[in-house]
């Protein structure tokens, strides 16, 4: 289970059910992605994570297209099956900016959206490197600002829309809240920050602790920041990197979610800790025997109770509000 208000020491091996699959997958190594081109590293991603032969079924699905600030952005939107209008959920996934879409998401939307009785909305936004910083998040953006503007047609709560997301798209939604704040925009009612990036540094204790051998490596991330960023100039802008931020006051209450076994945890508590400090409402749910990337082992063969867990505690949260 999630520690609350935890510190960031690891156990000595991740959950069993994970040190399995950690086991099983190094036994067929695949080449680093460094070595990879983008659209390489796309295909291998799509290998990684198995689709259900059924998917969970929840009231409704729907493929829209929205506009963006450079033309059209895919989302895909679920129902839960209950009574409108619903509070919302904008879902940004993870992938390094680089990787995943909203096909690879979805059964973890289809979890959200039936765990939490929320809507939620998924977002294809553009990839780097083809669209670096700040494309994705002006995408991500614009669908926040499409939830709000169109909440009575598509029976949302308007009072109730959330922003969220895993790993990159932790940072886009931690990014995103700070756009919001700063632009005067859609209120939103939470950020859920799952593993996110929110620094554009590799020197914490948890990068050196979990460097590799656990899903999400160093060097895995030094090279999805070379393809998201246009320069180093822009790890030092908070809507890119958002640990930069001088000032953390007036943003939404947070769920952050940190593992034990992650480069990111350290920086993920980090944030948690700004925030708080600046006095944001924060909830920091650590899974100390867990690696990045545990909301998507959610599907046979690769299912884990971590992932399934960390649904329960993200759906609660939303519920509550």
């Amino acid at each position: 289970m999630a520690t609350e208000e935890a510190d960031t020491s690891t156990m000595d091996e991740p959950h069993p059910e994970i040190k399995g699959l950690l086991d099983m997958m190094g036994s067929m190594p695949a080449p680093p992605l460094g070595s990879l081109s983008p659209t390489g590293a796309r295909e291998a991603a799509a290998g990684m994570f198995p689709m259900p032969e059924e998917p969970e079924p929840v009231g409704d699905v729907m493929n829209l297209q929205i506009q963006g600030p450079n033309g059209d952005v895919p989302v895909r939107v679920y129902v839960p099956d209950s009574e409108g209008p619903h509070p919302a959920l904008v879902y940004l996934h993870g992938g390094g900016w680089v990787l995943g879409d909203i096909d690879m998401f979805d059964p973890t939307c289809r979890a959200i959206t039936n765990e939490a009785d929320r809507m939620v909305i998924s977002v294809d936004y553009r990839l780097a490197p083809e669209h670096e910083f700040p494309a994705a998040l002006e995408d991500s953006y614009a669908a926040v600002e499409w939830a709000a503007a169109n909440a009575e047609a598509m029976q949302i709560n308007a009072d109730d829309i959330a922003v969220g997301g895993d790993s990159s798209g932790g940072n886009l939604a931690a990014a995103v809240a700070q756009l919001a704040r700063d632009r005067d925009g859609p209120s939103i009612a939470r950020q859920v920050l799952i593993y996110p990036v929110t620094d554009y540094s590799f020197d914490t204790d948890s990068y050196e602790e979990n460097a590799e051998g656990y899903l999400l490596s160093k060097s895995d991330m030094e090279w999805f920041w070379d393809q998201y960023l246009r320069d180093e100039i822009d790890g030092k802008n908070p809507y890119a990197a958002p640990l930069q931020a001088n000032d953390f006051s007036d943003l939404p209450p947070a769920t952050v979610v940190t593992c034990g076994f992650d480069p990111l945890r350290d920086e993920g508590a980090a944030y948690a800790e700004e925030l708080r400090n600046d006095g944001v409402d924060v909830n920091h749910l650590q899974y100390d025997d867990c690696i990045h990337g545990a909301i998507q082992l959610i599907v046979d063969p690769m299912r884990v109770t971590r992932g399934e867990e960390m649904i329960d505690d993200v759906a609660a949260d939303l519920s509550a509000e």
